[in-house]
């Protein structure tokens, strides 16, 4: 089925069944424009909490959709494929998360938003890389804090908080892959640049940024900054909408070590398609189902950062 077509059913299908299609940044740009909202994992979770559709379709990735139906229970979730995981949520296993956590007993945990519906439940408060520093800002600064599941993220909110934070040994294969070495050549190339960057990234290439943010500070920095050319270290689809903003300025995807040809896409958040999208918004399914006792113990931790 040709692109307009589908783009039409699905348009059809929104009025409907009474749906809203929440698309992550990182999502295929097909997808993002026929979303009725598009954001980063804190603006999707508000958009998911406040939401009166029927049906939630979240184009991202697992962890994305169980926030939301976690946040929404008596609401259908669907995703359009359920193989649309996550590389950071698989670094952290629940039970060798746990099995860490009791090694280090009067710790408070903090877990960014990117990780299984488990780990939500086994933490204290959940966090974005929007409201990530505010959220270890809000906690007692002789309290204690476990960080997961992203070593890069913990390791940057040490430095800006000021706090020592006992990290979890996982991280982002995208953000994971940005090269140091290729950033400065670039830069060089490009002199009047400026190199933006998700937290995510190394501390290598985040000691070479201009400026460090979620994607949609990334993205609000590019609508105000003076600057005509950015260097874009994040997944690369998020300068589909710095371009429909900045049509005027020039965005560079940062380059990522020489063996990997790829790596600045994620590959589970490709696994959506327009197709899929399609289908499985017309079959209501795949649906995301999480266990009841699991899931209020999971919303107690979201809750807590909704609140601060």
């Amino acid at each position: 089925m040709e692109n307009t077509l589908l783009i039409e059913k699905i348009l059809s299908l929104k009025k409907e069944k009474n749906a809203i299609i929440l698309a992550h940044y990182y999502q295929d740009p097909l997808i993002q424009d026929v979303a009725d909202f598009v954001g980063d994992s804190l603006g999707l979770s508000h958009k998911a909490k406040n939401t009166n559709a029927d049906l939630i379709v979240f184009a991202g990735v697992h962890f994305m959709a169980e926030t939301a139906k976690i946040i929404n229970p008596n609401k259908k979730v669907v995703l359009p494929d359920m193989d649309a995981g996550c590389s950071l949520s698989d670094s952290c296993p629940p039970r060798d998360f746990e099995e860490f956590i009791k090694l280090h007993p009067n710790h408070i945990v903090i877990s960014y938003i990117n990780c299984s519906t488990e780990v939500k439940a086994l933490s204290d408060i959940i966090c974005t890389s929007s409201n990530a520093l505010r959220v270890i800002n809000s906690v007692p600064k002789d309290q204690k804090i476990i960080f997961g599941p992203d070593k890069n993220l913990g390791a940057y909110l040490a430095r800006k908080s000021g706090r020592e934070l006992v990290l979890w040994d996982g991280y982002c294969i995208v953000h994971q892959e940005f090269s140091e070495k290729e950033i400065l050549a670039l830069k060089k190339n490009h002199p009047n640049s400026k190199l933006i960057a998700h937290p995510e990234c190394t501390s290598y290439v985040l000691n070479c940024a201009d400026f460090i943010g979620s994607t949609t500070a990334m993205l609000n920095f590019t609508k105000t900054d003076s600057s005509h050319t950015f260097i874009v270290a994040t997944e690369a689809c998020l300068l589909h909408q710095m371009q429909k903003n900045s049509p005027e300025k020039q965005f560079i995807v940062a380059p990522v070590v020489s063996t990997c040809s790829a790596c600045n896409q994620c590959p589970y958040m490709k696994k959506n398609t327009l197709e899929k999208l399609y289908k499985c918004m017309k079959e209501e399914s795949p649906e995301i189902l999480i266990d009841e006792e699991l899931r209020v113990k999971a919303y107690q931790s979201v809750q807590k950062m909704m609140k601060i």
